[in-house]
């Protein structure tokens, strides 16, 4: 997060803070009535599709890894700056994630030691499933 506010994600992008919408809520689980009353976990969303900062490709290719509405949120801190600064990270993490380009599988074939490894491990085993076998009667 920089210090305007806006996120970025590697050196080219960058997501302006007014298309990342937060919203503060109660933590949730145990902790008395502090914990009920404060609005300290933030969940911050983006909404790629809608967005300005990601071109064509990227927007389709955040929408097919996260869908069309990327959300985070944190609560992990007791206070909602410190949550907030967290949820926005973990924002910025999914996208750079998402947005990674992906490198293609190569097919390979099993080598050669490989396929004799595999052939003596099921006669082995079949040896042994031989043993147990109640003797032939003559």
């Amino acid at each position: 997060m920089n210090e305007n506010g806006s996120l970025t994600i590697r050196s080219k992008l960058t997501i302006p803070s007014a298309e990342i919408v937060l919203r503060v809520t109660t933590s949730g689980g145990p902790g008395g009535q502090h914990a009920n009353r404060s609005l300290t976990r933030v969940v911050a969303s983006f909404h790629a599709l809608d967005s300005n900062a990601l071109s064509e490709s990227e927007k389709q290719r955040v929408a097919d890894a996260l869908g069309p509405v990327v959300r985070s949120s944190a609560s992990r801190f007791r206070s909602q700056g410190q949550n907030r600064t967290a949820a926005i990270e973990q924002l910025g993490e999914k996208l750079a994630l998402a947005l990674a380009p992906r490198t293609p599988r190569r097919a390979t074939k099993p080598t050669k030691g490989a396929k004799i490894r595999r052939v003596d491990e099921k006669k082995a085993r079949g040896r042994l499933k031989e043993q147990r076998r109640r003797p032939l009667e003559d």
